[in-house]
C-alpha cells in the first residue's frame, strides 16, 4: 500500500478521503455501524458514511468499519478503492466549504482484500489532534480577515458625519475583535512551540502530539467561537453590505459551521476534556470521538 497508494497520494496523483462519520454516529465514533465481515481473503463491507470531505473526488477512502464486537475495540480502518463494485458517493450541498466535495457514501457488499487492513482505530488519534489544531488555525485566520476587512471598511465608510473608525461603538467592536484574535493566536503558537521543542529534544513525536490532545480540542472550540464572534461583529459593521452574496464577510459567515462542527462539535470537545488542578494541565477522558 505504501508504494502503490501512499506515494501517489503524497505526490498529488491520487486523492484520498477519511470516511468515519455516519448518519447516526458523527462524534460518537464508538457506535459506528458499518460492518466489515471476513470472507476468505476479503472483508465484505456494508454501511454508509455521511459528511465525508473530499468523498466526491477521492480515488481511495479510509473507512472505519466494525470488524469485531461493540465499542472502539471492535473497529478497524480499511483502505477502500472507490472504483470497487458496490461503492457509491453522492454530493451533499452544504452551507459553506462549497469546494470540499462533501459526500454521502454507500457501501453495498464491497469486497476489500485483507491486505488493505490498515489497523485498529488508534491510528486516528494523530489525525484527530492534528485536524483540530489545523481547524483552529484556519478559524483564527478567518477571524483575522474579518477584523482586517472591518478596519479597512471603517476607514472609508462614513455615518452620521464621521468615518466609522471615529465612532466609539465601532472602535470598541474592533478592539474586542483584535483582543480575541491575538489571544487565540498566542495560544496556538504556544501549542505549536511545545510540539517543536518536544520533537527537538528527542521525544517521540506521536506521544508528544497526543499529550496536546485535550488542548487541541479546546483550542478548536476557542478559535471557532471567536471566528463566529468576529464574523457577526464584522457583519454588524458592514451592515446591509454583509448581506449581499459575494461580499467577503457574507462568504466568511457561511464558513463558521464548516469549521465549528467537523473534528468534533463544541459540546463534545468540552465534555471530553477536563482540567486537572493538581498538574495544572488538561487531560482528555476519551480521545475517540
Amino acid at each position: 500500500m505504501r508504494n502503490s497508494v501512499a506515494k501517489a497520494v503524497i505526490r498529488g496523483d491520487k486523492k484520498i478521503c477519511l470516511a468515519v462519520s455516519e448518519a447516526q454516529a458523527g462524534s460518537d465514533v464508538a457506535n459506528l455501524t458499518t460492518t466489515a465481515v471476513e470472507e476468505g481473503d476479503y472483508y465484505v463491507v456494508n454501511g454508509n458514511k455521511k459528511w465525508i470531505t473530499g468523498g466526491m473526488f477521492a480515488d481511495y477512502a479510509v473507512v472505519a468499519a466494525r470488524t469485531g464486537g461493540k465499542g472502539m475495540g471492535g473497529l478497524s480502518l480499511l483502505l477502500v478503492d472507490t472504483k470497487l463494485p458496490g461503492f457509491s458517493a453522492r454530493p451533499m450541498d452544504c452551507m459553506g466549504a462549497k469546494g470540499s466535495g462533501t459526500a454521502f457514501i454507500e457501501l453495498d457488499d464491497v469486497k476489500v482484500h485483507k491486505d488493505n487492513l490498515i489497523g485498529d482505530v488508534t491510528v486516528l488519534l494523530r489525525n484527530f489532534v492534528g485536524e483540530r489544531l489545523g481547524i483552529a488555525i484556519q478559524a483564527n485566520r478567518y477571524a483575522r480577515v474579518c477584523l482586517a476587512e472591518s478596519i479597512a471598511y471603517c476607514r472609508r465608510r462614513k455615518a452620521f458625519g464621521k468615518f466609522l473608525q471615529e465612532q466609539p461603538v465601532v472602535r470598541q467592536k474592533l478592539a474586542n475583535m483584535a483582543k480575541d484574535v491575538e489571544s487565540v493566536h498566542a495560544y496556538l503558537e504556544s501549542l505549536a512551540f511545545r510540539g517543536v521543542v518536544a520533537e527537538r529534544s528527542g521525544d517521540d513525536w506521536f506521544e508528544s502530539i497526543l499529550r496536546t490532545g485535550a488542548e487541541a480540542g479546546l483550542a478548536k472550540v476557542l478559535a471557532t467561537r471567536n471566528f463566529e464572534f468576529c464574523a457577526r461583529e464584522a457583519a454588524m459593521i458592514f451592515g446591509g453590505n454583509a448581506y449581499i452574496t459575494g461580499n467577503r464577510i457574507e462568504h466568511l459567515y457561511r464558513q463558521v459551521l464548516s469549521l465549528a462542527i467537523p473534528g468534533g462539535a463544541d459540546d463534545v470537545l468540552i465534555g471530553k476534556s477536563l482540567y486537572d488542578e493538581r498538574t495544572r494541565s488538561f487531560t482528555e477522558t476519551n480521545l475517540f470521538f
